[in-house]
């Protein structure tokens, strides 16, 4: 079954929140926010890829 989204969402900026990211660092799982800035900025740089399933 898949639902059906509203697309026109629309949202004042008192309605929103921040959203933490977390990643896997040496084996860790944390918020990019606790990395030093060198680390954040390696993080916005790097190259994210999307899987394809093989049938």
């Amino acid at each position: 079954m898949h639902m059906q989204l509203k697309k026109n969402i629309k949202l004042r900026n008192e309605e929103r929140q921040r959203c933490e990211v977390w990643t896997r660092v040496m084996g860790y799982h944390r918020p990019v926010t606790s990395f030093n800035p060198g680390k954040q900025s390696e993080h916005r740089e790097r190259c994210h890829f999307k899987e394809t399933s093989r049938v």
